[in-house]
């Protein structure tokens, strides 16, 4: 058992040096400075009866208090330091350090409060051989300072060790809490030790002078302003820190949702405190967490079945149906020449490499034009123009980008040849396969003509040819391709007229059986499923 535990030196300090100085000098000093004003008060502002030994009895009272302080603050420094001591036996050293952490404002607060109580009642027996009245007098307003420095304490210990803290309580946020034992209680907490209190010995005070009656008017409106000032001050002080403690952790979350409405999603808060303020810190940080867990599914989703499709997908409020629409799209089909002897001969990690630099050629003249690659079939990929999202000029658009994989593809990849095939029309777009598993897809004559032209292209110069539709439809675009002859394609009827990019000198008479065997498939495998189907298999072996 003990060689599973986690190498932790005994008596370990959970805080460095550097913290614990700081500790110390900033709690002594409130306490030291809460002291004399203490002292001021008890022996020059509260009023009291005429005493014969008023010089000897501050002075006694002076010289008792500096050595009360020489004793109780290096034993409040001796104390504080075990309160930050994980102890030698323990068995869960992280466990405890997080405790020793999240408990030392408590902890340090009631070791200074019970200081300031062992010196009320040092100064009550000390001033009741002079008089009951003095004696009461002074212990009430030591008390009274002592619970006001003690809330004091609670608020500067908290605020230096919130890095530490922040360390314990990562990766493990604060429990739930009862509305009680949180927020609430410490505002009210605060409220009645740095507002409430004061005010009450103001009050003391003044029923003192009420009782004995013997007090001026002078000396009265002396002490209750000299009180009062000093109640509101200790009570700004109070509600002050109080008030940044809960608005501390308020604004870093607010600027944490900022950042996040801008964009950037890597925002981590640290989790300092241990109330709801804490679990509201603990929160965003898991919001966030979540919404970049929902970025890297969006993006490999848009990855997968293209962005314009996750988008479209993302922005249906009633969920996503099988089936489609008929509406107009420009279609895009490239295809290699020569894939399966190439796979024949090459090993497979640089036939694979081959194939990403041709694929990112095609997905980067095709994203560039506006549109988006529908699927990836072994050595083909076809492209849609204008579904899901409309797009002006969709075959245009389509011409402008088989224009561009051509020039690319001899300019980049001379080592290779591939086929490219555009056409336009109406196709049906939308989910086709089962709730289970389905895919966003075009299906038409659009997606067979384009699959019979890459065919054909893979036997003429420039190896990009498109449909006289496609051209007939386009903008501008129409003005860089030129007419070739009409040719039947396989599996058709009628004629398809032919364009191809002007400048390329081709002749398509009997392209279709040439382009068949270019990439040694026979004709017969690719006919039927094809017509049938419509999808990116046309034309393949």
């Amino acid at each position: 058992m003990d060689a599973q535990r986690p190498a932790t030196r005994p008596g370990r300090q959970v805080v460095g040096l550097p913290v614990r100085a700081l500790l110390a000098l900033v709690v002594a000093s409130a306490n030291v400075i809460g002291a004399a004003v203490v002292l001021v008060i008890a022996a020059f502002v509260l009023p009291r009866e005429q005493l014969l030994d008023a010089v000897e009895i501050r002075l006694v009272n002076l010289v008792v208090l500096a050595i009360y302080l020489l004793v109780a603050v290096p034993v409040g420094i001796w104390f504080g330091r075990r309160k930050l001591t994980v102890r030698r036996s323990s068995r869960d050293p992280q466990a405890d350090e997080r405790q020793l952490v999240l408990r030392a404002p408590a902890r340090i607060s009631s070791m200074v409060a019970l200081l300031w109580v062992v010196g009320a009642v040092l100064f009550c027996f000390l001033n009741l051989r002079y008089s009951g009245r003095l004696g009461f007098s002074v212990t009430a307003t030591v008390l009274i300072g002592g619970v006001t420095t003690s809330a004091l304490s609670y608020l500067l210990v908290e605020r230096i060790l919130r890095r530490a803290a922040a360390r314990v309580l990562s990766g493990r946020p604060p429990k739930r809490r009862r509305l009680i034992t949180g927020v609430m209680l410490r505002s009210v907490g605060f409220w009645a030790l740095g507002t409430a209190v004061p005010i009450s010995g103001i009050m003391l005070a003044g029923l003192v002078a009420l009782v004995f009656g013997d007090s001026s008017p002078t000396q009265l409106a002396v002490t209750m302003l000299a009180l009062g000032g000093t109640a509101i001050g200790v009570g700004l002080i109070t509600t002050l820190g109080a008030a940044r403690a809960i608005a501390d952790p308020v604004l870093a979350v607010r600027r944490a949702l900022a950042r996040v409405q801008n964009g950037d999603l890597d925002v981590s808060l640290p989790v300092y405190d241990n109330t709801e303020l804490g679990q509201l810190q603990a929160g965003t940080n898991s919001m966030v967490e979540g919404l970049r867990e929902r970025e890297r599914i969006r993006d490999l989703f848009g990855r997968h079945v293209g962005r314009d499709v996750a988008e479209a997908a993302s922005a249906r409020g009633d969920g996503i149906r099988l089936g489609g629409e008929v509406r107009p799209v420009a279609v895009l089909f490239v295809d290699l020449v020569g894939s399966t002897t190439m796979a024949a001969r090459r090993p497979p990690e640089e036939v694979v490499a081959v194939l990403n630099r041709f694929f990112g050629v095609v997905v980067e003249c095709v994203e560039q034009a506006g549109g988006w690659i529908n699927k990836f079939e072994g050595d083909a990929a076809l492209a849609v123009f204008g579904a899901p999202l409309d797009l002006d000029d969709a075959p245009g658009a389509a011409l402008s980008a088989a224009r561009c994989l051509g020039a690319r593809l001899a300019e980049e990849m001379p080592e290779i040849e591939a086929g490219i095939g555009v056409s336009a029309g109406d196709a049906v777009a939308g989910n086709i396969g089962d709730p289970r598993r389905f895919e966003y897809t075009v299906i038409g004559d659009p997606v067979n003509e384009a699959a019979r032209l890459t065919e054909l292209a893979k036997s003429v110069p420039g190896r990009v040819v498109a449909a006289a539709r496609a051209v007939d439809a386009a903008g501008s675009e129409a003005a860089r391709w030129r007419a070739s002859e009409s040719v039947t394609l396989r599996g058709r009827d009628e004629p398809t007229g032919i364009w191809v990019p002007a400048g390329h000198d081709r002749d398509a008479a009997d392209g279709t059986d040439s382009a068949d065997s270019a990439d040694g498939k026979d004709s017969a495998e690719a006919t039927d499923p094809a017509d049938v189907v419509g999808s990116a298999e046309n034309g393949r072996r």
